[in-house]
């Protein structure tokens, strides 16, 4: 299985700041030493082209923040100063969230492992304008439209398991039949003003593992079986862990894992390829986060090695798009 990271582009960040970056750096040593992967699954990506982050992205918001011009506030409601290490590990991570989802698909295509994941990633709280929530470009969403604008897909489903709501996902495609927006997330967490995903699961503070499992048995099966999709793209957030500072639910890490196996399985038992991103944690215990992180992509490598090449279905382009 593919992999590709871009941990090696570091954000220059103040001391004592709150976004836990070394986790990035710190998945990729663990899946090595553990043998979850090997050093030649690990990939570093092309940047994303500026036309491609145009797709979903205002030019002028684009423009600004290659330029270093966005305001103060505009800076402050992302979380990081902007900084040209900033625009590049940007810029990196969106093209390492489209170079899996084209791994995946030339995987489908030759019935071969047809999943493969961004070590990074996730970052859907970008809308088209603007950032915020340590969110710079939707990384899911510019590589959607780029499928889509180049006829490998037809349709594709975000699976949306951050804590937090995928809201600027959510508003991207709004008006978009092709993509299905589902997200499951903490109805009294960030961002406290809701957009309308396709579907929403907001639960309650304090809901554990049971809760959480039973709505993804029950939500994403329907989903996928309602209309073909050419792809999943997963959102695995780590900050649904009840260690979490941000997340205020309870799911434990075994339970995490759980979800990882639910959602795998669900693409693999319909043949759709998946991409996995790897979304928020925000554990005081940085360990914790890159053990659910590593989990995830065991459960990732576990899934391609499972997939029954004979019954694969070569993702599509050719059916109509319609709301799933």
């Amino acid at each position: 299985m593919k992999a590709f990271y871009s941990d090696t582009f570091v954000l220059p960040l103040p001391d004592h700041h709150r976004f836990p970056m070394a986790k990035y750096r710190l998945l990729r040593d663990r899946l090595v030493d553990e043998g979850i992967l090997a050093a030649n699954d690990l990939h570093v990506p092309e940047a994303i082209a500026s036309e491609d982050l145009r797709l979903v992205h205002d030019a002028a918001y684009v423009d600004a923040v290659a330029a270093g011009t966005l305001s103060a506030e505009a800076q402050r409601r992302i979380g990081f100063p902007w900084s040209p290490m900033m625009v590049e590990r940007s810029r990196r991570s969106v093209g390492a969230t489209l170079a899996a989802a084209r791994e995946a698909l030339h995987g489908a295509r030759r019935l071969q492992p047809s999943v493969s994941a961004n070590l990074a990633g996730g970052t859907h709280h970008a809308f088209r304008d603007r950032g915020e929530g340590y969110c710079v470009f939707n990384d899911v969403a510019v590589a959607a439209a780029v499928l889509l604008r180049d006829g490998a897909i037809a349709r594709a489903v975000v699976v949306d398991c951050d804590v937090h709501q995928g809201n600027g996902t959510a508003a991207i495609f709004r008006d978009e039949q092709a993509v299905f927006t589902f997200s499951l997330h903490g109805a009294n967490n960030f961002p406290f003003r809701k957009e309308v995903s396709d579907l929403d699961v907001a639960f309650a503070d304090g809901v554990g593992d049971d809760e959480y499992l039973a709505a993804v048995r029950e939500h994403l099966p329907r989903i996928l079986d309602r209309g073909r999709a050419d792809i999943v793209f997963y959102l695995a957030g780590a900050d649904p862990y009840e260690g979490d500072r941000l997340g205020r639910l309870k799911l434990t890490i075994d339970g995490l894992r759980a979800r990882d196996r639910l959602v795998f399985d669900a693409c693999r038992d319909r043949d759709v390829p998946a991409v996995v991103v790897m979304s928020g944690g925000y554990a005081t215990d940085v360990e914790a986060i890159v053990t659910i992180h590593a989990n995830t992509i065991r459960e990732a490598v576990a899934h391609a090695h499972a997939r029954t090449p004979a019954s694969a279905h070569p993702a599509s382009a050719h059916s109509a798009p319609s709301h799933l």
